[in-house]
């Protein structure tokens, strides 16, 4: 008989506190960082805006605070784990990323992620990817992550290309872009499998120097 929905969160792993990298810490945001989110949204509104529609939703903090208040109800139902990209040195913010689940059967988990105009450049995200890999592959056993971008976002693509994740897929005009546009989809993937080797050959799991965009 399969298990119920509530007998398979019951044997899920508590969510981290925090990953704390070389550069970056992330964890999941809390409701007291609106004004921070809403703020550093808006300073980078029509850069990230670009490529996320979900950026002219956020019109006012008010909005910002009842977003993540629903984030924190779907990261205790392990439905979504929204996270906050920090800077290490001085707790800036500086994007954000995700893990969501998508079969936990699997299991396997897709990736997406968002730096402000200012951070990128500096390898703050392939560092962040790295760590929340890192976490997917050991603690939550993942067999498969994914991580999906528009074609056009060559800064995303290489982070999954630079942390060894494979094009496996052009979906081509298969959703419309934050322009209204249709754009074309890459879709990238890392296996345990391939995880494990590379694990094995580097001897650890943490990231370079930082000179890598995004």
């Amino acid at each position: 008989m399969p298990e119920t929905k509530l007998a398979q969160r019951s044997t899920r792993p508590p969510i981290f506190e925090e990953l704390v990298g070389e550069r970056v810490i992330i964890h999941p945001y809390r409701v007291a960082d609106a004004q921070t989110l809403y703020d550093t949204i808006q300073a980078s509104r029509e850069h990230i805006g670009r490529w996320l529609p979900w950026v002219k939703q956020h019109t006012d903090v008010d909005y910002t605070r009842d977003l993540l208040v629903h984030m924190d109800a779907r990261r205790l139902l392990w439905e979504s784990l929204d996270l906050g990209l920090y800077e290490r040195a001085t707790n800036r913010l500086l994007g954000g990323i995700g893990l969501h689940p998508r079969d936990w059967a699997v299991p396997w988990f897709e990736i997406g992620y968002w730096l402000a105009r200012d951070a990128e450049g500096k390898g703050y995200m392939t560092e962040a990817t790295r760590l929340l890999t890192a976490y997917a592959f050991e603690t939550l056993h993942a067999e498969r992550m994914e991580i999906r971008c528009d074609a056009r976002n060559e800064r995303s693509a290489n982070v999954a290309r630079r942390l060894g994740y494979t094009q496996e897929a052009l979906l081509r005009s298969n959703m419309f872009a934050a322009d209204g546009a249709l754009r074309d989809t890459l879709i990238f993937s890392l296996l345990r499998s391939e995880w494990t080797s590379s694990m094995s050959t580097s001897g650890d799991t943490s990231v370079g120097n930082g000179d890598h965009p995004l």
